[in-house]
């Protein structure tokens, strides 16, 4: 990263307080450190952004925040609910930079805190990848490679999604998940579209076990059981 494309991005950490699957689960522990707390660091030791911001609405996770080394942007009730979108969270913090004296970021890379084993690197490699593509789109997000036989309810029945697909797992054509570990967005395709995929979005793809998300316990018991297992360090 340049010194110029450092200034021109921002990182977002979206951590609302509320949360049905696990209570209060941005500040939940996995492996005795609360969730926040390992996409702070990552975005610290990445070091591709002219500033760390942590928007919520939540006390506790604004001190967990404050203390982890990051910026506090309160998010405001209207914006804090269970069907408040991502994009109202990452365009109110733009305004709020703004407001505050800081020229509109060109960029915003959005750190979603359920992805405790995204690496400093990943986000990097993810960052240089993007800017190398030169404008030619509004965003990118970052992709899991899967070969699983998909099926959906249509016609009261279950029938496979690819029908035209071989039977055998290695045979058949991979498809992508979005994993929700990394978005990057130009600032005015986000404001202008209201969607952190812009309008012309691209794809990188990244470990699976990088792109693990937090949404229900049996995922911490998961994250957990490889941070303590798999010998590795996540930087």
């Amino acid at each position: 990263m340049t010194p110029t494309a450092k200034k021109d991005i921002v990182t977002v950490i979206p951590a609302r307080g509320g949360s049905k699957g696990i209570p209060k689960k941005n500040i939940a522990l996995l492996n005795g450190k609360p969730l926040l707390l390992y996409t702070i660091e990552a975005a610290l030791e990445a070091d591709i952004s002219s500033g760390i911001y942590v928007s919520t609405d939540s006390d506790e996770i604004a001190e967990v925040a404050v203390h982890c080394g990051a910026q506090v942007i309160r998010r405001p009730a209207d914006i804090s609910h269970d069907t408040a979108s991502t994009e109202s969270a990452l365009i109110h913090a733009v305004e709020i930079i703004k407001t505050g004296g800081g020229q509109t970021p060109e960029y915003v890379l959005t750190l979603p805190p359920t992805s405790p084993l995204r690496k400093a690197t990943t986000i990097r490699s993810f960052v240089a990848y993007y800017m190398s593509m030169k404008n030619r789109f509004d965003a990118m997000l970052s992709l899991t490679e899967t070969r699983h036989d998909l099926w959906i309810w249509r016609e009261h029945a279950f029938r496979r999604l690819f029908p035209d697909e071989s039977r055998r797992r290695q045979d058949r054509t991979p498809i992508y998940l979005e994993n929700s570990a990394i978005y990057i967005t130009k600032t005015e395709a986000l404001i202008m579209t209201n969607s952190i995929l812009g309008r012309a979005c691209n794809g990188y793809i990244i470990d699976p076990l990088e792109a693990i998300d937090i949404n229900e316990p049996i995922d911490l018991l998961w994250a957990d059981f490889i941070l303590k297992h798999s010998g590795k360090s996540k930087g």
